[in-house]
């Protein structure tokens, strides 16, 4: 038992930015919380060991906040504001598991979903979705991070299928799951998406060890060597590396509020701390300098909740725009970067001890702040919308 309550949660909302969250809304929030408040000193475990504790994965498919807001045959209907809300909560308990719903829900079902057939649909998005299988994003590859466009796995036509040749890197469930879609090039130098069984012959993945950050999930190192895909198992509706970008921009709304998620966490601990621990015979909560660091935190908190919330207005009014999701990513994840510091410096010792959850979401942080997209790139692609000129090369 810690000496001090850090991590229950407090509810933040200065301007009251989602009071007024009702309905179904209200209802995915609240599953979130659940989990959340059930799972916490068991992910603390985990993290601490490296531990992936896939049943978690299949209760969160069981409480429904996997998909999202992913729409199709036989999937709960969903908004981009709950969405969020469950990005948010499930990423203030730990950050592993908000990293498995941008894996799960975020760019496996979405890409099924988005560009499979209404046979791959039917076969794989309520599995997905209730986490009965799991599901792997490949496109990442050793040599290929930021410019994933420059992909070098191939895909060759033979009779029946194809034959998938390559590597990848940092791919959620890919040694652990059941179905990864994989992007690879055609014989034309198209990109295109196949949905490989894990078990295939030729699959060969290893997981990631040595990480600090979101340690309770694992991601994996796939080689792929003649590994046949039928046609059945091609994804129609990916063509292009356009339609890989489409499922890639509308999950960097759900990081964009998975830091909100962090930092909310952070907030609330340097808070609570600062009520609880007694220094020079008054808690730190009473000194000014500490009073300071509260205020500057809460206002990098509330504006990452108006960016995130308008994010969330305008993707369910179909206005959100790739760049627009590009800054909401980079603000918030930079934002957040920021809490981190400050929330680890207040809790001074104890801010590097796993117990008190700070230490966990600094670290996390630092991997939601790269994936989808750095900092650097989504800059880049703001900057090219701005001015008109590409500075990728």
């Amino acid at each position: 038992m810690s000496e001090y309550d850090t991590t229950s949660p407090l509810d933040t909302d200065y301007f009251a930015v989602f009071h007024d969250v009702t309905g179904h809304d209200r209802d995915f929030w609240d599953r979130a919380r659940q989990f959340s408040l059930e799972s916490r000193e068991e992910l603390s475990r985990c993290w601490d060991k490296a531990e992936y504790p896939t049943h978690l994965v299949r209760r969160m498919g069981e409480l429904d906040l996997l998909t999202d807001a992913v729409s199709g045959p036989g999937l709960t209907p969903m908004t981009a504001l709950a969405a969020g809300l469950v990005n948010m909560e499930i990423s203030r308990g730990d950050g592993s598991m908000g990293t498995v719903i941008a894996v799960q829900g975020g760019l496996a079902l979405r890409s099924i979903a988005l560009h499979g057939s209404a046979e791959q649909k039917a076969k794989w998005l309520i599995p997905l979705a209730r986490a009965e299988k799991l599901g792997a994003f490949a496109l990442t590859e050793p040599m290929h991070g930021s410019d994933s466009v420059a992909l070098e796995s191939t895909a060759k036509k033979v009779d029946g299928g194809w034959l998938i040749n390559g590597e990848k890197m940092w791919i959620g469930n890919g040694s652990v799951g059941d179905v990864s879609v994989v992007w690879a090039r055609d014989d034309e130098n198209n990109v295109r998406g196949f949905l490989v069984d894990q078990a295939s012959a030729g699959y060969e993945a290893t997981t990631v060890t040595g990480k600090l950050s979101l340690r309770a999930i694992h991601q994996a190192r796939i080689r792929f060597t003649d590994v046949f895909v039928s046609d059945d198992d091609v994804l129609p509706g990916a063509k292009t590396f356009k339609d890989t970008a489409k499922v890639l921009y509308a999950t960097r709304v759900g990081v964009a509020w998975s830091a909100l998620g962090h930092a909310t966490a952070l907030f609330e601990a340097a808070l609570s701390y600062s009520k609880q621990r007694m220094q020079f015979g008054k808690p730190l909560a009473q000194f000014q300098i500490v009073q300071e660091r509260l205020a500057h935190l809460l206002s990098l908190l509330t504006s990452m909740q108006l960016y995130c919330r308008r994010l969330a207005e305008l993707d369910d009014a179909g206005e959100l725009t790739p760049t627009q999701a590009s800054l909401g990513k980079m603000y918030c994840t930079r934002t957040a970067r920021e809490i981190a510091s400050i929330a680890r410096d207040m809790l001074g010792g104890n801010g590097i001890l796993v117990e008190y959850g700070v230490a966990q979401h600094f670290a996390d942080i630092e991997a939601i702040h790269t994936y989808e997209g750095t900092e650097t790139i989504q800059s880049l692609l703001i900057g090219r919308d701005l001015t008109g000129f590409g500075a990728f090369s």
